[in-house]
């Protein structure tokens, strides 16, 4: 397992994309655009209202000679309707599902390792990295149409780290049919050579403004990854002089990030957390709770988003650098899933997410008073850490350990 972290590189064009009504536009004319291939990963595959203008984008490339290639997780995306299936098999789209679900479903400790990430790279040239699923942001699956869309990020980004993101959704893809066809010889191409990248056109961007954000991708996986996203939160926490602002969905952070939060908040930095607010999981939005109590007390700010339902990962340090991608701050992301994280340091693009972090803060969270919260009833504590328990049951059947 390698603990070193990729290095931040310059050369790189960046946009941030606030929900599905940024994200998904930006997808189709990317895909519409596309000549040669288009990569795309999601957790969730929604085919409702806006999320279906995508899969028509990718149905349209794949029927004029693009080849298209889909991955989905198992559990967030069990089966694609049938009409969808008969389309994309049809126009020539190929698809994946990534560890489907046995007959024993969740109960089986296996199945707890999900595809948690969304990437998509369109001709080797451009790449969106984030933690939109592709699900509009007015339906829920679970809870129907929103009075309110969610909140969630993503990023539109040019330059050399569009080949990183390439590399890892060939490697996946490789993997996947590797394993599906027990094939030996593919399987150790995984691991062994990289994407082909000489039949793709040499791509030149002149608009816009200058190509100058320093990137890099992160990524978590079971294998060679296992600490990236991790340790890049705890080295600019541990970094940040002035301010730090994260939005996480789901915060259950270990003892690792709760010290490194504390520690930056007596130092004097203001540290603000933007959380969810509304009830969607049990587990979750539980299990958060308890870890509030020694944040609280050391000065550190928390906003509960209540809106909608908060789906952000991201966070801005320091004015400069910032995070965005699809791991939440709890085991289930930093210590099972795959996830893909982008940072980036660039004063502008971190301005940008960060004004919308703090609008978003100011005038559709809810400052949580620390008086208040010592008083919450004994019923919910009761809750909190039966839910803290389930999630910590759950690790040690795992086998895994969260510090």
């Amino acid at each position: 397992m390698s603990l070193r972290l990729p290095p931040l590189r310059p050369g790189h064009r960046i946009a941030l994309l606030e929900g599905s009504a940024e994200l998904f536009p930006a997808l189709v004319a990317a895909v519409d655009a596309a000549t040669h291939e288009v990569w795309l990963e999601t957790y969730i595959f929604d085919f409702t209202s806006a999320s279906a203008e995508v899969a028509w984008a990718l149905e349209r490339a794949a029927r004029r000679g693009v080849a298209v290639r889909v991955v989905v997780d198992g559990f967030g995306t069990p089966e694609l309707p049938a009409h969808w299936r008969e389309r994309f098999d049809a126009a020539g789209v190929r698809w994946l599902v990534y560890a489907p679900l046995g007959s024993l479903g969740v109960a089986w400790p296996g199945s707890w390792r999900r595809l948690h990430r969304k990437l998509c790279v369109v001709d080797a040239r451009l790449a969106f990295c984030g933690g939109i699923n592709l699900l509009d942001d007015w339906h829920d699956p679970n809870h129907g149409a929103l009075e309110s869309p969610r909140l969630d990020f993503a990023v539109q980004v040019s330059g050399p780290v569009v080949a990183d993101v390439r590399h890892a959704m060939h490697q996946l893809w490789q993997r996947l049919r590797a394993v599906r066809q027990l094939d030996p010889h593919l399987l150790s191409e995984v691991l062994a050579s990289p994407p082909p990248l000489a039949a793709q056109p040499r791509w030149r961007d002149d608009a816009g403004a200058p190509a100058q954000a320093k990137v890099a991708l992160l990524l978590r996986d079971n294998l060679r990854h296992r600490r990236h996203i991790e340790k890049s939160y705890l080295r600019a926490i541990g970094r940040a002089q002035r301010e730090i602002i994260i939005a996480n969905a789901y915060f259950v952070p270990g003892g690792r990030l709760r010290r490194a939060l504390i520690r930056a908040a007596r130092r004097g930095v203001r540290v603000m957390l933007l959380l969810q607010g509304r009830y969607e999981y049990f587990m979750q939005y539980y299990a958060s709770r308890p870890v509030y109590d020694a944040l609280l007390r050391a000065g550190v700010e928390i906003h509960e988003y209540s809106r909608s339902f908060l789906h952000a990962k991201v966070a801005v340090f320091d004015r400069r650098v910032a995070t965005v991608g699809s791991s939440n701050l709890d085991p289930l992301s930093l210590l099972l899933a795959r996830e893909a994280n982008m940072m980036v340091e660039d004063g502008a693009f971190a301005e940008c997410l960060r004004l919308r972090l703090l609008h978003a803060i100011e005038h559709q969270g809810v400052a949580m008073d620390p008086a208040q919260y010592a008083r919450r009833p004994w019923r919910e504590r009761g809750l909190e850490y039966l839910a803290l328990g389930v999630m910590r049951l759950a690790l040690v059947v795992q086998g895994k350990k969260y510090l």
